[in-house]
């Protein structure tokens, strides 16, 4: 005999459900074997594990203590900096008059840290010259002398005044002897950086060329966007750039003068915290502001200057005054408190479903079973494609649904128990319970995450993630409630022990009151028939 319609539905979803778990189950399973990027284990917030401390204290340009608005925006910069690094619950405060305190769970890697600290200047600048990175030049006496000091006496203004930034004039002798004075191996002796409106001597970052550059045509302020990726030609990291109009016009005119000219006048720089990035010349005129920098980029390291063009500089200079690692703030102990709290809540859920429903409460602790297993791989994954880390607040979101989950479920059973007390047999309560209870179900879960999410965007950073979690553990309630709680009911109830409604299924219509009802349903006709007859 053919299996029925709803069979072969509940069977269709159940096995769809086993494909979704061995699909995220083998996704872990990737980046904990294949690219070492993932574990077996949830990672744990800053107050579980504990992490790094770095303090950094503010540098003004005259030496005056900044202020509280400057040291505001630098806190809002770094956590857009920390958070867009996928680092998760992340502690960043003001200590004092000028130092800045971010803690960060796990142990902090070079680019976090250069993405927390780094200035990241950026200017645009025309290349006037470029050369190798010798420090050494024939002197008067025919020997190389390595290191010159300049002619203090050399002329040092143009002899006409530069028609652009890219114009020759700059190059006056004094500027020349610097140039060849400049050691990029020792930047420190070299002397300070240019003005924006002076040509600057520096060195590129990968190949140590040096360079004399015009005036700043560009700045990091006319940046409206920055994204890193992968050039299609060529496969290389690149980091791309959308300006905002006003650096759209800017750079379109920049791009109609240098198209067509001669190297290195046809170069321009991309210069970062005084250093050059990339210098590419200018194959094409770009009207639409959506440049890119390219060069010897990893992965990381251009998302690592994406996030710090995109989210800005910093309104103000930093030096690492200590970077330690701190301990937990609360400690293994407080996440054991936590499980133990969330395990008694298991138990009471379920010895509450054991008493009122009988065997029918093991539907309730199969679902919550199955609804744990996703959401801690899930946790697991989230922990490596999104840097989630597990806190004493989220673990609270946790628990919390387990409650939630409950009143999902004595929702639908009752309902199923209406609909038997309606005289309804078992395979038809289960349908039509289904449909009445699943309208409650997700109006009531729609306002779950909906509250989740309000709390999310608005709440502090400690609270964040218990609302992730909260959400999270909401629509994986409602993905167990119909892949797995319905389809597993419309197997039982055609079962000889549920189907029959035995009077430890939790199902018996006679314990139920379905007998009774009927009855006085059947009275109720008679009556009416009675009182009918006598008026005849």
């Amino acid at each position: 005999m053919a299996p029925s319609p709803p069979v072969r539905h509940a069977w269709r979803v159940l096995t769809g459900l086993l494909a979704i778990t061995a699909v995220l189950f083998g996704l872990n399973a990737l980046g904990v074997y294949a690219f070492k990027a993932s574990s077996w284990t949830p990672d744990l917030a800053l107050d579980l594990q504990g992490g790094t401390q770095i303090i950094l204290q503010a540098q003004t340009t005259d030496g005056a203590t900044p202020d509280s608005e400057q040291l505001q925006q630098a806190v809002s910069i770094i956590r857009q900096r920390v958070d867009a690094s996928g680092v998760g619950e992340t502690d960043i405060a003001t200590e004092g008059n000028d130092k800045i305190v971010v803690q960060i769970p796990g142990e902090a890697d070079e680019a976090t840290r250069q993405r927390i600290q780094s200035s990241a200047q950026l200017q645009l600048r025309p290349v006037l010259f470029t050369g190798s990175p010798a420090t050494t030049f024939v002197g008067e006496d025919g020997n190389n002398t390595p290191y010159p000091t300049p002619d203090p006496n050399l002329p040092s203004t143009p002899t006409a005044s530069p028609t652009d930034g890219s114009d020759p004039a700059y190059i006056t002798p004094a500027l020349q002897a610097q140039f060849l004075a400049y050691d990029c191996a020792n930047p420190s002796s070299n002397p300070a950086e240019a003005p924006a409106d002076q040509p600057l001597i520096t060195c590129g970052l990968e190949d140590g060329t040096k360079y004399i550059l015009g005036p700043v045509e560009i700045d990091g302020n006319d940046i409206a966007d920055a994204t890193n990726g992968q050039e299609q030609n060529t496969g290389r990291w690149a980091v791309n750039l959308v300006f905002n109009d006003q650096g759209t016009e800017k750079f379109g005119q920049i791009s109609q003068r240098l198209y067509g000219k001669q190297a290195p006048f046809n170069q321009f720089a991309f210069v970062l915290d005084g250093s050059v990035l990339s210098a590419p010349s200018m194959n094409g005129i770009i009207l639409d502001g959506r440049p890119s920098i390219t060069g010897s980029f990893t992965q990381e390291s251009s998302k690592a200057l994406a996030d710090q063009l995109k989210y800005g500089a910093l309104p103000l200079s930093f030096n690492v005054v200590s970077s330690d690692t701190v301990s937990a703030t609360l400690g293994s102990q407080q996440l054991q408190v936590g499980f133990i709290a969330g395990l008694i809540g298991l138990a009471l859920v379920a010895l509450y479903s054991l008493i009122v429903y009988r065997a029918l409460g093991t539907v309730i602790i199969a679902s919550l079973g199955v609804m744990a297993v996703l959401t801690y791989v899930m946790l697991c994954i989230l922990a490596w494609r999104m840097g989630f880390r597990l806190s004493l607040a989220g673990v609270a979101g946790l628990i919390i649904t387990i409650g939630f989950t409950a009143d999902s479920f004595i929702v639908y059973f009752e309902r199923i128990r209406d609909e038997l007390r309606d005289g309804k047999s078992i395979t038809a309560a289960v349908e039509d319970g289904w449909s009445r209870a699943k309208r409650t179900i997700y109006i009531s879960k729609s306002i779950n995450i909906l509250a989740a999410v309000v709390l999310y965007i608005l709440a502090d950073a400690t609270v964040k993630g218990f609302a992730f979690t909260l959400g999270l553990t909401t629509a994986i309630d409602i993905m167990i409630f119909i892949l797995f709680t319905h389809p597993v009911m419309q197997l039982l109830a055609r079962t000889r022990f549920f189907g029959s409604g035995h009077p430890l299924s939790g199902m018996d219509p006679e314990a139920l009151g379905a007998v009774r009802k009927q009855a006085e349903l059947a009275a109720a006709r008679g009556d009416s028939r009675s009182t009918k007859e006598g008026d005849d």
